[in-house]
């Protein structure tokens, strides 16, 4: 599954139709100016999280969500939403959904039956507190698959929300249920029965046809995206003293730099990306080691000098890596035998 959020740059057209300046929420999510201008969007939970907050708090429309989830017009869904649509049953197409997830985002659609009951559930791997019309473009998308391929005969027996209590009615005509509010998982509950509904949309030429390039999709994906561990790896053996570079790496794994940052750019990652997470991992495992000293780190670390790696650090956690230590380190750890001979990996 990929690290980062592609986001279709069709959102701009979408927003607009909806009287939302880009350049208001662009410059409240903290976003470049040319942000939707890019050919491939991609950007981290948190950059998501102020996107779609940001749109909430510049539309001042409390169903925006709803209605950006809602979207009628079947020329702008994507491959993934057109495999739902043709799929044979509602349960047939959330499963597709699920399935075809990985290729965009952190994000997992989970279903779980429990007797008659079965929830879908939008879940944020990497992060918590996602804004409300994020959840509620989700959890509406969902519903009008659902609702459209059968022809407006599914409705769930109830939507659970963990945010307090507000717009009550408006959600409740939206989705033609109750609303639990101040729930611990945000989910559309449906009668087990009604995931098996045939859908009148079902067109197994066209879902054939997409889903055989969605599934290319999927094995292509899966093949690289084992890339970015392969170059944490190295760099864990190789960042000591070391300035990392792309083109070490790439001799390191026997492939030329240009293979190397192409399949990175197919993982929707780049290497200061893992470079970043590697140092990061290996700066805590080696301050929580007491033999090592604070300027050794830095050099383990790759870095040139001390300074560079404490600015870094402070940037990571928020306070120095001296103070970091001391609130981390546990009995067990201090005094270790032998820890200065373990400096190379986790």
């Amino acid at each position: 599954m990929s690290n980062q959020f592609k986001v279709s740059n069709l959102w701009a057209q979408r927003l607009q139709e909806h009287s939302i300046s880009l350049p208001a929420v662009l410059r409240r999510a903290g976003l470049p100016a040319g942000f939707f201008q890019q050919e491939k969007i991609y950007v981290t939970t948190a950059e998501l999280f102020a996107l779609w907050r940001a749109v909430g708090e510049t539309s001042g429309d409390p169903a925006i969500g709803l209605k950006l989830g809602s979207e009628a017009r079947l020329e702008r869904y994507d491959p993934a939403a057109i495999a739902a649509v043709c799929s044979r049953s509602f349960r047939d197409a959330v499963q597709r959904i699920a399935f075809y997830k990985q290729l965009t985002c952190p994000e997992e659609i989970r279903i779980r039956t429990v007797r008659d009951e079965t929830s879908v559930e939008f879940a944020f791997i990497q992060a918590e507190g996602e804004p409300d019309v994020l959840v509620d473009i989700c959890l509406s998308w969902i519903f009008s698959i659902g609702h459209r391929g059968t022809d407006g005969n599914i409705k769930p027996l109830r939507v659970e929300l963990t945010r307090p209590v507000r717009y009550r009615e408006l959600l409740e005509a939206h989705f033609g249920s109750r609303v639990r509010f101040k729930a611990e998982r945000n989910v559309l509950v449906f009668r087990s029965s009604d995931l098996d509904r045939p859908f009148t949309t079902h067109n197994e030429e066209l879902l054939k046809i997409v889903g055989a390039q969605l599934d290319a999709e999927v094995r292509a994906r899966n093949a690289s995206s084992d890339i970015g561990e392969q170059v944490k790896q190295t760099l864990r053996h190789s960042l000591a003293g070391r300035r990392p570079t792309l083109q070490n790496v790439a001799k390191d794994l026997h492939l030329s730099v240009r293979t190397l940052q192409r399949r990175l750019t197919d993982a929707g990652i780049t290497f200061q990306q893992q470079v970043e997470e590697t140092r990061r991992d290996l700066a805590h495992h080696y301050l929580k080691q007491s033999a090592v000293e604070l300027n050794e780190t830095a050099y383990l670390l790759g870095y040139e000098d001390a300074n560079s790696f404490f600015r870094a650090f402070h940037v990571w956690e928020g306070t120095s890596p001296g103070e970091w230590r001391t609130q981390h380190r546990t009995p067990e750890m201090s005094g270790r035998p032998g820890t200065q001979h373990h400096r190379r990996g986790i």
